[in-house]
């Protein structure tokens, strides 16, 4: 990670003229555990820190019985976004249909979902979605995905992926599926290590996709005024940060 903090101004193009996205833009994963939470976190932090009004919205939380920090607060935390919401919770750790069928609850509708994230966007600047797992996994009644709701969004969607070896095949099938839904996408590392081995380096030569950013492994323990003065670094311009891939590819080889 320190590799990271102390060569930041290699990362950083200043020619860079990508206009930032507003609007509704959902995060979603090539898996679980890829660090989607503190993507979302470090784009709300950049966002906020540009002078942006953000709203960050987990449609559905599963595992709260477990005691971990819900991902909400962490993004709270480690961001202080205008406004953190989320729309449903269910205690097991599973896909959050299964979730609320276990739990005797009613899942969550896409209708339901819809119209509470339109009326939450209209208020702010920018809104990220924060889903499940990866882009196909069941939210909710009827086994609607983040795919469906980001295309009923008209969303950009951020996909995080992981450094290590299979990242390619998730990526590639995963872009390709927003590619049939005609959504636009970037690519973001979860957790880029800060000692890249041969298998890291290979990957970030070969990853589909536009990358727009890499966040350093561990970003999540930082000190939350740290968290936010260093997210800008992490992220491309049109993640409303100052990360230059050119540069960090040359930089990684």
């Amino acid at each position: 990670m320190t590799e990271l903090f102390e060569n930041a101004d290699l990362f950083e193009n200043a020619d860079v003229i990508d206009v930032p996205i507003t609007g509704p833009v959902v995060v979603t994963g090539t898996d679980t555990g890829v660090g989607k939470t503190i993507v979302t976190a470090a784009i709300a932090a950049a966002a906020t820190a540009a002078g942006h009004r953000v709203a960050v919205v987990k449609p559905a939380q599963t595992g709260t019985v477990e005691g971990d920090e819900p991902d909400a607060v962490t993004v709270a935390r480690l961001a202080e976004p205008a406004t953190v919401r989320t729309l449903a919770s269910f205690p097991d750790p599973l896909a959050p249909l299964a979730a609320a069928r276990v739990a005797g609850e009613d899942p969550l509708t896409a209708v339901m979902a819809q119209l509470a994230l339109r009326t939450i966007d209209e208020h702010h600047d920018l809104t990220l979605i924060e889903g499940a797992g990866g882009l196909l996994v069941p939210l909710g009644e009827g086994g609607w995905t983040v795919l469906d709701l980001a295309a009923a969004l008209g969303a950009t969607v951020v996909v995080v992926a992981r450094a290590g070896l299979g990242t390619l095949n998730h990526t590639a099938l995963t872009l390709e599926a927003l590619a049939r839904r005609d959504l636009p996408a970037l690519v973001v590392f979860g957790a880029w290590p800060a000692e890249p081995e041969l298998v890291h380096r290979t990957n970030l030569h070969d990853l589909p996709g536009d990358l727009a950013g890499a966040v350093p492994d561990g970003a999540g323990a930082l000190a939350p005024p740290l968290f936010r003065r260093e997210a800008a670094h992490w992220l491309a311009p049109r993640l409303h940060g100052r990360f230059d891939p050119v540069a960090f590819r040359s930089h990684s080889k």
